[in-house]
């Protein structure tokens, strides 16, 4: 069956949460319908050949910032590290790239090439013992490609992992 993204309530857009609840997964054309940004289509073929993965679905029930992480995200994974995740948005996405320790050194340099909101927003992200995980709405070409290079940070790591465990 096939919902229509511009179903609305009260004359209001719904919310992604609200059109596709737990139990009904949407297709790839309702996802990019939804985010409607040649910048998906991009990130999410750039993803897919440069890694050789397979973007998986995964339905999320946090209701943290006003359902804002709620619903339905897509998950890029290369040897069960995500390299990104992305959360649809109307007219944009959010993508989301989590560091380990391990990994903070590195990205703290990456991120001082990187477009100054990627930069503001790395900046003001916690760290935890883990590490650190940042959000970053993907408006425009710029943010596109640091969210690419972060992800190769993400990738390059998993190689590494890889190779210490030869």
């Amino acid at each position: 069956m096939y919902i229509s993204i511009n179903n609305k309530k009260a004359g209001v857009m719904m919310q992604w949460n609200e059109l596709f609840n737990a139990d009904q997964e949407p297709t790839e054309r309702q996802i990019t319908e939804f985010i409607s940004s040649p910048l998906w289509h991009d990130l999410a073929n750039h993803l897919i050949q440069t890694y050789q993965v397979k973007p998986k679905s995964v339905y999320s029930g946090c209701s943290m910032g006003d359902d804002y992480w709620k619903g339905w995200n897509i998950k890029f994974k290369k040897s069960g590290k995500a390299l990104c995740t992305v959360y649809p948005k109307e007219g944009y996405f959010v993508a989301m790239v989590s560091f380990s320790a391990k990994e903070l050194d590195e990205a703290d340099l990456l991120v001082q090439i990187c477009d100054e909101y990627t930069k503001n927003k790395y900046q003001q992200a916690k760290s935890s013992k883990l590490g650190k995980s940042i959000s970053f709405e993907v408006t425009n070409e710029d943010i596109l490609q640091d969210i690419k290079e972060l992800a190769a940070l993400r990738a390059r790591s998993t190689k590494k992992n890889k190779l210490q465990s030869v």
